[in-house]
């Protein structure tokens, strides 16, 4: 009988930069030992199912990672979306850490904040991204 070493869902890792979050995407994998003791990972999108020393087939076990990947539930698919009160917490301690000035922090983007005509290629920019129906500004 084949025994699982590390078993590791489908997750993102949350990344705080400043005045900002970044996050990392790592696939299902799991780890097992097989019969024969050769040691296999495997991945839902794993295209070799099948163990190198005794050729025991693992194709369903791969199928049971990939389906799993693929019906996760909202919140671990969309972190960002439940994510709000860490978000705004870290912003306080961005606006502390990082003040007015700083390099970190926002340029200002309105109008004063142009230079050297900056501010017609932003508008024709804009007027490119907009959809037809949406009137530029």
């Amino acid at each position: 009988m084949s025994k699982i070493i590390e078993s590791v869902q489908a997750h993102y890792d949350t990344v705080e930069v400043p005045f900002g979050r970044t996050y990392q995407w790592h696939p299902a994998h799991l780890t097992l030992e097989c019969e024969c003791g050769e040691r296999l990972t495997f991945s839902g999108t794993s295209a070799i199912v099948t163990c190198f020393g005794c050729g025991a087939a693992y194709g369903a076990l791969v199928h049971d990672i990939h389906y799993r990947e693929e019906h996760l539930g909202d919140e671990d698919q969309h972190p960002w979306h439940y994510d709000l009160q860490n978000q705004e917490a870290q912003h306080l301690r961005d606006e502390a850490a990082y003040p007015e000035g700083s390099a970190w922090r926002y340029n200002d983007v309105t109008a004063s904040g142009f230079v050297n005509g900056d501010e017609e290629r932003w508008k024709k920019a804009r007027t490119r991204q907009l959809p037809p129906s949406f009137p530029a500004r």
